[in-house]
């Protein structure tokens, strides 16, 4: 949900996408845990060992994680909001032709309207009415290092990978980004899936401070919930949220490096496409 302010499009309220509803977040109620407490003591006094499932270690990725993140979801074809520059993802931060280039509504065309649906491991998470051109696992974090002068201007200082590489070459090309197309992985609950950063949001474009911290920093949105990055249908689908549309999904996230992205759905399709 994230438009540079130089790349507009012009939306008639006929082509606005339907938004789902938002639910609350769970969390387990206090009055469990004393009950939980007394019972292991028991176990100890009695000489049983207690044993609970042990969460699967996060990927070490030489980057740090992001814990407790809200998500948000979005995908190409989306309207949510025909009045605000930033309302389509018919384009995105390094994509003009957004739509044009993954290959149309990535989700259901719905008379002028894309509206999302569900993925499951079935399909490995890809849309089902369409073919996609480009990798359907991509996501958005909040900071532009293309449209907005700041963050052009920063990126060499803030972004890791900035000096290594390619990288390098064409760190003071204003036509290119260090930032599309680079490899996240994202993790909730016993889940990890990976994507790419093909656009940037949500409601902040310069949160460097969020995105390249290292200590695990909330990011500086307050809008939606405070969300600190948009996930596609794939990704929501692979990660299991509960809700396709919501605001309370949260999830932990980390750059990796293209090198250590294991085999999966998200390889079946890499997008490798410059900035246009």
């Amino acid at each position: 949900m994230t438009r540079p302010p130089r790349r507009t499009a012009a939306i008639t309220p006929a082509v606005v996408a339907a938004v789902g509803g938002v639910g609350r977040r769970s969390r387990m109620p206090r009055r469990h845990r004393p009950a939980t407490a007394v019972a292991l003591a028991v176990l100890a006094v009695v000489g049983v060992t207690a044993c609970t499932p042990a969460q699967p270690d996060r990927p070490q990725t030489g980057y740090p994680w992001h814990t407790d993140i809200v998500s948000t979801t979005f995908w190409v074809g989306e309207v949510f909001d025909p009045n605000a520059s930033d309302g389509s993802q018919r384009i995105s931060t390094y994509d003009s032709d957004w739509l044009g280039s993954y290959g149309g509504c990535d989700g259901v065309v719905d008379g002028d309207s894309c509206r999302t649906e569900a993925r499951t491991a079935a399909d490995d998470y890809f849309p089902t009415r369409m073919t996609p051109r480009e990798n359907p696992f991509y996501l958005d974090l909040p900071f532009d290092d293309v449209n907005d002068d700041e963050g052009f201007a920063t990126r060499g200082e803030v972004v890791p990978w900035a000096d290594s590489g390619p990288y390098a070459a064409i760190a003071d090309d204003p036509t290119q980004s260090l930032m599309k197309n680079r490899w996240v992985v994202l993790r909730k609950g016993d889940r990890t899936c990976y994507g790419q950063i093909e656009d940037a949001g949500p409601g902040e474009y310069r949160d460097a401070a969020y995105v390249f911290g290292a200590d695990d920093r909330r990011p500086a949105n307050a809008r939606y919930n405070g969300a600190g990055l948009d996930v596609s249908p794939a990704l929501n689908g692979c990660l299991g949220f509960a809700e396709l549309d919501g605001d309370d999904d949260t999830v932990d996230w980390a750059f990796v490096d293209d090198a250590d992205v294991p085999d999966g759905p998200w390889t079946r399709i890499v997008t490798d496409s410059p900035v246009r």
